[in-house]
């Protein structure tokens, strides 16, 4: 038996606006992250889907390092879990989730 584990999470990229059409293509080659709407001011949504939390923080980080990111903040966090053992089909998946301040 084993745990697979999927973290979803998105984030909110601010980054400077003339700098947006830039650095969208930057957050999109990181593997796992997707981009599900901007706007003008320079605000940016990013979803990521990775296997454990410390690919969010890492991804985090990257991102926040990234020339003329102002900031990354993790919005909503949310675990699913799955027990995985070949002799046994029944769903036994949990859910976590976790909601980060305000935007």
């Amino acid at each position: 038996m084993s745990l697979n584990e999927v973290h979803i999470s998105s984030l909110v990229v601010h980054v400077s606006p003339e700098h947006l059409d830039e650095i969208k293509p930057q957050i999109e080659a990181f593997e796992n992250a997707e981009i599900y709407g901007d706007s003008p001011e320079g605000k940016i949504v990013v979803v990521l889907e990775t296997e454990n939390q410390g690919f969010i923080t890492d991804t985090i980080d990257a991102i926040n390092n990234l020339p003329n990111v102002l900031s990354t903040v993790l919005v909503y966090h949310q675990i699913e879990t799955e027990l995985n053992d070949e002799s046994n089909d029944k769903d036994t998946g949990t859910e976590h989730s976790q909601t980060e301040g305000e935007v």
